[in-house]
């Protein structure tokens, strides 16, 4: 039987999405297949469930996740009574709950309906599910004593009607009670009690939901654009100086449509960065002309321009009572809402709470998860970004906040870096302090940092056998690259991650001058984490080594083993070659020959198999044929190509042939984390590479830990008493 949790509440407004998502994310951390499942539903589809499924890809037939319409339901609950109703929902359930692992419940949303008693008749649906209860209540605009007893009731309410708790989740706390209403509730709890302060960017609406409430015409904006979100109305009447005065960040301009100096001032604003605005609405049906609309378009490229028919008034009656929701098309509130839950929610309670035990295997998405889930550790790392102005890298910068992943440093031009901000509409705040716990951005120029003078020296003793000097240094590290490898020589930054538009050489290269070799490693190597539909493989040396020798690819071999257990794939490795066992002969089979007899030697309780090709390797049936007994063979997690030439063009052929994501390449072997990404880097890619970074640099600083004290007790061992 399926694991399942039934999220609920007692009343509307609680905002329990950001629960909902939480808890999801939680499951496909740990299981394979997750399900959805709503009872009741307003419409044929659910913008939550909607979410839900396409974020994490639940292949399940989408109308199963649906119970009923709650029209439906009530006709049942007329007709034939409540017994009826919950069978047939019952029923639907568990031809879900057969399918998954896990299953996800959505409770009713106590919005317009007639079903009496919701809180009964979700406490009854619970039992029957056989599910745990996760039950939220809402602390929108109530006082701590309100949110507290709240709590207290709801506990009681559902606990009388014989369902499992498994926690509560008072949500949306004014931020000034949140310690307050945590500390009281901590008193001899029933179960764990969570307490999730109100965060403003979560209800705030995007442009599109603004222009959705008003039937409103986009005249300008892009899909981007259109996805900001709204964090204030400014309405314009007054003068272009004065009301250049009255505009915030984030704020939606309304202004009459004749007013076209309003419009061109707000965008030359936004493209200033001061203050970049999410768009702007025209009242009254006005619309300028095409001049007017061309310079709009020339001067804050994707920013939304609106148009509405009716008048200021009207318009902000509309929006008065307006408030953002999270759908599939609000991916950047869904990051927002995961980074506030996993912030505030213990996880690892919680999943013992709910029983989940990991799958054996895993899977791409539960790779990518564990990854952002460790990236945060017990200390948030700060990983530095010389390619601060690129649009990739500031998309993925803003998931990693919103998410409180790591710090952030960005190389560039302060000016340029906020600019390019406001024109793509991101939330990414450098200047307010953040609270205790969160993560935060800061810009560093080069070129007019004072750390430029602290580097060239640095830079010109680490080079000076080479002829460098501190005037030629000056110059040096100025270079994005060279500035970003220094911050993490000097201990100003804990790792760095580059190369969406550098070539890989522009980024290894000042590595391994500055940062050089660890002692345990032969040479700098690499891996990428290959996922594939059901597995996560991992590929080396794919990026660095043109043709390494026998004691080279044993050395790549044990660093990859390494790697891969370190982020959660048990390491079996397969030492590739076009012949398998004893089949074939020459020097290039010779050399995979001895680096596997190498590795036995360095690593003997490592899994090891060589030569091997990469079916062999990969495919049980034919292991069985080739390899008939091998512990690595049709099971190989680790695959280690006998040159550049073999893996470079075998994991890019994988990667687009087999639909792969390819998270890399990961170096290793170096004294502190860089690593390099593709040019061609999405922002998923840029994010999993920094997650990546920031548990290697959590990894480097638990190993020097480890060694000052193993020293510090050597040292005592050998004072004399």
């Amino acid at each position: 039987m399926a694991r399942s949790v039934y999220v609920t509440g007692i009343g509307r407004g609680d905002g329990r999405q950001v629960v909902e998502l939480g808890v999801m994310e939680l499951l496909t951390r740990h299981v394979d297949r997750v399900g959805i499942f709503r009872p009741l539903v307003h419409s044929s589809t659910d913008h939550v469930v909607e979410l839900l499924r396409g974020r994490y890809r639940v292949d399940l037939p989408p109308a199963s996740m649906y119970g009923m319409s709650y029209d439906e339901a009530a006709a049942i609950l007329a007709e034939r009574g409540q017994e009826e109703l919950v069978g047939q929902l019952v029923d639907r359930f568990r031809a879900v709950e057969r399918e998954c692992e896990a299953v996800l419940v959505l409770g009713t949303d106590y919005t317009s309906t007639s079903i009496p008693d919701e809180l009964a008749l979700n406490a009854r649906l619970a039992n029957e599910f056989g599910a745990g209860v996760l039950v939220v209540v809402g602390g929108h605009r109530e006082s701590a004593d309100t949110v507290v007893n709240e709590v207290r009731n709801a506990h009681r309410s559902y606990a009388d009607l014989g369902c499992n708790i498994v926690a509560m989740v008072a949500n949306r706390v004014t931020g000034a009670d949140k310690q307050a209403v945590a500390r009281r509730l901590a008193v001899r709890p029933a179960v764990p009690v969570y307490v999730i302060p109100d965060d403003p960017a979560l209800s705030a609406p995007t442009v599109t939901q603004v222009a959705e409430a008003t039937r409103a015409e986009v005249l300008l904006g892009d899909p981007a654009g259109l996805a900001r979100d709204v964090r204030g109305f400014v309405f314009g009447g007054a003068m272009l100086p004065t009301f250049l005065d009255a505009m915030t960040d984030g704020c939606l301009v309304i202004t009459p449509g004749d007013r076209a100096d309003l419009l061109i001032g707000s965008l030359a604003a936004h493209a200033a960065g001061a203050p970049p605005i999410s768009g702007v609405l025209l009242t009254l049906g006005e619309n300028p002309g095409p001049n007017v609309m061309n310079l709009a378009a020339r001067l804050a490229p994707g920013t939304p321009v609106l148009s509405v028919k009716e008048g200021s008034y009207p318009t902000a009656m509309r929006l008065s009572t307006l408030e953002g929701r999270l759908t599939a098309a609000s991916p950047r509130k869904a990051e927002t809402a995961l980074g506030l839950f996993e912030l505030h929610v213990d996880a690892a309670e919680l999943t013992d709470r709910i029983e989940l035990s990991r799958s054996a295997r895993v899977t791409p998405m539960m790779f990518e998860h564990e990854l952002l889930e460790r990236a945060r550790g017990a200390a948030l790392r700060d990983i530095v970004l010389p390619e601060g102005g690129e649009e990739r890298v500031l998309r993925a910068a803003e998931v990693l906040l919103r998410r409180n992943v790591c710090h952030l440093t960005l190389l560039g031009s302060e000016d340029a870096i906020r600019r390019k901000v406001a024109e793509l509409g991101l939330n990414i705040s450098f200047d307010a302090e953040p609270a205790p716990g969160r993560a935060r951005a800061r810009i560093i120029d080069p070129a007019t940092s004072p750390l430029r003078d602290r580097f060239a020296e640095v830079y010109a003793e680490l080079r000076r056998h080479k002829g460098m000097t501190v005037e030629l240094a000056l110059d040096v590290v100025t270079d994005v690259s060279y500035f970003g490898t220094l911050m993490v020589k000097e201990g100003l930054a804990d790792g760095m991650v580059s190369g969406a538009v550098h070539s890989t050489a522009a980024t290894i290269r000042p590595a391994f001058e500055v940062i050089k070799t660890s002692p345990e490693a032969k040479i700098v190597s690499s891996v990428f984490f290959m996922c594939l539909a059901d597995k996560v493989l991992v590929y080396g040396d794919c990026a660095v080594n043109p043709d390494p020798d026998a004691e080279q690819l044993a050395d790549i071999a044990v660093q990859s083993a390494e790697t891969a257990a370190r982020f959660g794939v048990a390491p079996r490795v397969a030492m590739l070659s076009y012949s398998t066992g004893t089949s074939g002969s020459g020097v290039d089979v010779d050399k995979v020959r001895k680096a596997t007899e190498l590795v036995r030697g360095l690593r003997p309780e490592l899994k090891v198999e060589g030569p091997i090709q990469y079916d062999a390797a990969v495919e049980p049936s034919v292991a069985a044929t080739k390899l008939p007994g091998s512990e690595v063979a049709g099971q190989a997690t680790v695959l280690i190509f006998p040159d550049l030439n073999t893996g470079n063009n075998t994991y890019k052929a994988v990667q687009r042939s087999a639909g792969a994501v390819a998270v890399g390449p990961v170096l290793q072997g170096l004294r502190k984390p860089v690593n390099d990404l593709s040019r061609g880097a999405l922002v998923q890619d840029i994010v999993n590479t920094v997650a990546i970074t920031a548990i290697q640099a959590q990894q480097a600083a638990q190993a020097q830990q480890a060694a000052q004290a193993q020293a510090s007790a050597q040292q005592t061992e050998e004072t004399p008493q």
